[in-house]
């Protein structure tokens, strides 16, 4: 079977009808000039409770827009409906209503409200603890070798983004990987785990504007105060550690659940597209030569980070989605290129697939693919091998 997709993006309730009405704007990281500010540990005592309520993030009166309002009902009850909000999810989180979706999609916080705010405060307490004891002797007390591959990467992290380049964040993104990798000594700290820190801490920055992100575009952080900032940092390592919970043989020795994920990756396109997979084989192209990075960093290096925070509302809401449906996304983003693909030579197909031209996509162009991963999944996720064509 070889499956063609034309017309508009497919969510899960309209697979066959097309795309839903609901689609909300990405956030899109722009280049401004920034200012160093503190670097400095985190404070004795964690930011007050910074996580708002949905119906005080918004006006006196109720969101005109339909997507809004939704998400303003559902994150206005006493307990979350969680399938609910794993359903307007997947089409999209409006931007002020992301920061806490997130929190509660990851399980982060609890669907009961009345136990959100005794959680929130106990989680930033423990990591803040942890934090001033870790440091408090100083970076010579340090796991050395950890502590320099951390402060190698942290400065190539979204080279292109000012907030990622502002100093203050940084000292929270190497203090965050530290941490991780110290709790986590079966794996550690692996080259990659950096990129998939930075969705977390834009997303929680930009909920600290209180939905104007005028000063993040101008990465202005020093309107964020130490408190708050404790609070984003704190916020990000148990998101981190949420994640990477259910992907973490991606990062022990060898990387197994990588290994794993590109034989199925190869598989699906062998089953989907046989011409595509056989003139690859023909080339000498092996799925691990690009599959492997588009796996290990969540495809954080061929797309833009607003796009990437648009792909994990999907991802969020979806079963599994950061190891079993980023599978059908890799391979719904190999396909849409097979025409251009099998007219190239090996070295054409490695610089291609490399630097795919992805970094320009709008919206539009990720729903289009998350819904095209989707029909895949429809298809083919514990598909008989009758489905298969030689």
């Amino acid at each position: 079977i070889h499956v063609e997709y034309s017309g508009q993006a497919i969510t899960p309730d309209t697979a066959i009808r097309g795309l839903s009405s609901q689609r909300t704007p990405s956030p899109e990281p722009t280049s401004r000039p920034l200012t160093a500010t503190s670097q400095s540990p985190p404070s004795d005592h964690l930011s007050p409770l910074s996580i708002q309520s949905p119906l005080s993030a918004q006006s006196p009166h109720k969101p005109a827009d339909p997507t809004h309002e939704k998400f303003h009902m559902a994150l206005g009850a006493a307990t979350i409906d969680l399938a609910l909000l794993q359903k307007l999810s997947w089409t999209g989180i409006p931007r002020e209503y992301r920061a806490i979706t997130w929190q509660l999609l990851m399980g982060y916080l609890p669907l009961a409200s009345t136990r959100r705010a005794g959680t929130l405060q106990r989680k930033r307490k423990e990591y803040g603890d942890w934090v001033r004891q870790t440091f408090a002797r100083g970076e010579d007390a340090l796991d050395r070798v950890l502590w320099r591959q951390i402060q190698v990467d942290v400065p190539r992290t979204s080279p292109g983004s000012p907030v990622f380049q502002n100093p203050r964040v940084q000292r929270c993104l190497e203090r965050i990987l530290y941490a991780w990798a110290a709790r986590h000594p079966a794996s550690g700290y692996v080259q990659g785990i950096n990129d998939l820190l930075t969705p977390f801490v834009y997303v929680f920055l930009e909920a600290e504007c209180n939905g104007d992100t005028t000063a993040l575009d101008r990465a202005d952080l020093d309107a964020i105060d130490d408190a708050q900032m404790d609070g984003v940092e704190a916020d990000s390592f148990w998101s981190l550690s949420k994640l990477l919970d259910g992907i973490q043989d991606n990062y022990t020795h060898a990387q197994p659940g990588i290994q794993r994920q590109i034989v199925k990756l190869k598989d699906l396109v062998t089953r989907v597209d046989h011409t595509l997979a056989a003139h690859l084989q023909s080339e000498g192209v092996e799925f691990v030569q690009f599959a492997f990075r588009w796996i290990n960093c969540l495809l954080m290096r061929e797309l833009r980070l607003a796009s990437i925070i648009r792909m994990w509302d999907t991802y969020l809401a979806e079963p599994n989605g950061f190891a079993m449906f980023h599978i059908y996304v890799c391979a719904a983003m190999l396909l849409k290129w097979s025409a251009q693909l099998r007219a190239m030579d090996f070295q054409q197909i490695m610089l291609f697939l490399q630097q795919p031209p992805a970094l320009q996509w709008a919206t539009e162009d990720v729903e289009l693919l998350l819904s095209e991963a989707y029909m895949l999944k429809c298809l083919y996720h514990d598909a008989p091998r009758h489905l298969h064509k030689n």
